[in-house]
Parts: structure tokens; sequence; C-alpha cells
């Protein structure tokens, strides 16, 4: 499956953020990369810079790739409600995410490599597939497996301090966890701003 695989620090820096979990880098060096990245920020950047930043930003926060990621949008315009708001929840409920959310992983990478490795069952089956739309009710659960247990055990130590997560029910003791509905806006905090999103997709 596609992924991202290029520098993940360089990136963070060119937007400020770090969008592949906690950087050294981006606290360290708070400025974009490159000869000129010091001096920064002398041109106005036009609308369409400022609204492709946003889509850049939340496709490398969630690690898909540009066809994958217009497709995502195509269905939120499918659907009824806030364009928006629809793609965010589709992006949100993707099972590495899911895990990642769950804190069964300390980053959205470490948690598709999870996934990828057979390591997580939903409502009993093994699944391996990251992009997998998690829906409410369904059980997202470490597989049984020793080897399995043993890394999601190290990555809730991890994980111990990040924030609960209200649309999802989480047995740390069971590793598992239980969609009890579809995440809004407001438990999702984007960093970006998905309406220059949509407006740069539909021009």
């Amino acid at each position: 499956m596609a992924r991202y695989t290029g520098p993940r620090a360089k990136i963070s820096r060119r937007f400020g953020v770090s969008l592949f979990g906690p950087s050294k880098a981006v606290e360290r060096r708070n400025f974009p990369p490159g000869q000129h990245g010091l001096r920064g920020g002398r041109r106005k950047k036009s609308e369409y810079a400022v609204a492709l930043g946003e889509k850049q930003k939340l496709r490398y926060q969630y690690g898909i790739l540009e066809k994958q990621f217009r497709a995502y949008y195509e269905e939120a315009a499918r659907r009824r409600g806030v364009t928006g708001e629809t793609m965010l929840q589709l992006l949100e409920c993707r099972l590495d995410n899911v895990c990642y959310r769950a804190g069964f992983g300390n980053t959205r990478q470490a948690a598709r490599q999870l996934v990828n490795h057979g390591h997580v069952t939903v409502n009993g089956i093994k699944t391996d597939i990251p992009s997998a739309q998690i829906k409410p009710g369904d059980v997202v659960k470490i597989a049984d497996r020793p080897s399995s247990q043993q890394l999601a055990l190290r990555m809730t130590d991890l994980t111990q301090a990040m924030p609960s997560t209200e649309w999802l029910e989480v047995d740390k003791d069971a590793l598992q966890a239980t969609m009890t509905r579809v995440p809004e806006r407001d438990d999702i905090d984007p960093i970006v701003n998905e309406q220059l999103i949509v407006e740069l997709y539909s021009r």
C-alpha cells in the first residue's frame, strides 16, 4: 500500500507544526528548512498557496498520498452534510487512526505498522488494511498472540499521557477499543482549515 516515506522533520519544519508526532527538530529549529529558512516568510502567500498548504498538512498528518486523499474528498462530497467535516470524519475513522487514538501506537505511523503486520482484529476478524473504515459499534482489539500483546503493551506505556477520546471507549487492560459514535469536528480538533481544502478541490 502506498505511503509517504520521505523526510519528516523537514516537512514538519516547513509547516511549523509536528505532523508526524513529537519532533525535537521542530522545537530546536522552529524555522523553515533551507538556506533562506531563517529569513522565511518574505513573500506574501497567494490564496491558492495557503489552501494547498492546508491540504498538504492534512495529507501528511494522516500519512496518505494524493490519489487516496482526493478519493476521500470525492466520497465526502457525495455524502450529505458539510463536505469538509465529513472528509475529516472519514480520515478519523480509518483503522490506523482509531488504533492511534486508542493509544495502541504512539504515532499514526506506528499504529499503521501495527495494523499492517496483522496485530489487530475488528469485530474478531483479523484486519490488516490501515484504511479500513470503522463504524459505531465496531470493536478494535489487539490479537491474542503473545507477540501482539507485548507490542501493544509497550505502546500503551508510551501513550499513557495521551488525552482520552470521547468517541472511543478504550479498555487498556483488554487492549480493545469500541467506537461509540462518529467523531464530530470538535472531537477531531484539526490543525487545518478544511474549508480551504474543499474550495481548492472544487475549483
